[in-house]
């Protein structure tokens, strides 16, 4: 089976290890990135500018804000006067949302950007909060990269992509960035998973065989989920509430118009669920929701050796101890 490895390019000489097939997806990353490294430079924007919060101002984190779901949770969270971190890859876009945000008022914002295929731009991306940042209220661990194309993928650190992007980076982010929610208690975590689940194979985690975009998908989903109840058993009297949840099925965002699917619920909707999670507090710290239901996720979620052998493992390859 053929495996593409994507890097995060850095100019002036940018490389990207691919091959034919998935040459226009990569074309358009390449594309991208070069653009959100050049942009800045020649057109600056006060998204730029090193905003902070107000005194007694909450602050929030929601990954993957520049488009879809993010960005408009990004904008809800402004609107109502958080300070909120906007989280992307396209410095372009990032501008965007932040000087929207700044516009409208009461809330600010401020753009980082950090590609979640590489831990060490995670990592500096989570230095750079911890340095900038006294307090973090919320964090909405929203990034993430769906099922099309149908190819086996591989993030900079070699590992498979979707598990990367999806929750590798997600479980490294939210432990250094877990001394800010202890100090800002009563703080939340929010991990936006799917209702496409599909066990983790423990003999295959990298899915080296018999691949699948879907099943990449679906399994780094459901360890996300497995993650939510791991955290929240650990965090058990802090003060720190942890949900995940299923938004809404096909709402029209990039990576479903990338799938080529028909959107079935609106961004605002998946929208109103996860701003559930972020306020409600008429549920159980580890509750997994699809919309506004709370509901049971695949059964794999709740075996203990499972999850142990998931946190086990998210450790050994980011690190974390």
């Amino acid at each position: 089976m053929k495996t593409t490895m994507l890097r995060t390019p850095c100019l002036p000489r940018a490389r990207v290890r691919r091959n034919p097939r998935s040459r226009g997806f990569t074309h358009g990353l390449l594309a991208a990135t070069i653009t959100a490294l050049i942009l800045p430079t020649l057109f600056p924007s006060p998204a730029l500018a090193q905003a902070t919060p107000q005194p007694g101002q909450q602050v929030a984190l929601v990954t993957g804000s520049t488009s879809g779901l993010g960005r408009e949770l990004a904008f809800r969270l402004g609107a109502r006067g958080d300070h909120v971190i906007v989280h992307g890859r396209n410095v372009e876009r990032g501008a965007e949302v932040v000087d929207s945000i700044n516009a409208a008022g009461p809330g600010s914002a401020r753009f980082y950007r950090a590609d979640f295929a590489s831990f060490a731009e995670t990592r500096a991306f989570a230095e750079r909060l911890l340095a900038d940042y006294d307090r973090l209220d919320i964090l909405i661990n929203n990034a993430g990269f769906g099922s099309a194309p149908n190819e086996r993928l591989l993030s900079e650190d070699g590992h498979e992509y979707r598990f990367q992007v999806n929750y590798l980076s997600t479980f490294l982010l939210t432990h250094m960035l877990m001394p800010r929610l202890l100090s800002s208690t009563p703080s939340r975590i929010v991990n936006v998973s799917s209702g496409a689940q599909t066990p983790i194979d423990f003999d295959d985690v990298m899915i080296e065989n018999n691949f699948s975009g879907r099943r990449a998908y679906a399994q780094s989903k459901l360890a996300q989920i497995m993650f939510t109840h791991d955290l929240a058993e650990e965090l058990t009297g802090t003060g720190i509430v942890v949900g995940s949840l299923h938004p809404a099925t096909y709402m029209p965002t990039g990576m479903v118009l990338r799938l080529g699917a028909t959107p079935r619920a609106t961004i605002a909707e998946g929208a109103d669920a996860v701003m559930q999670v972020v306020d409600s507090d008429d549920f159980e710290s580890g509750q997994y929701f699809s919309g506004l239901r709370p509901t049971r996720a695949n059964a794999q979620a709740y075996d203990p050796e499972a999850r142990a052998r998931l946190k086990e493992l998210s450790r050994e390859l980011t690190g974390i101890r």
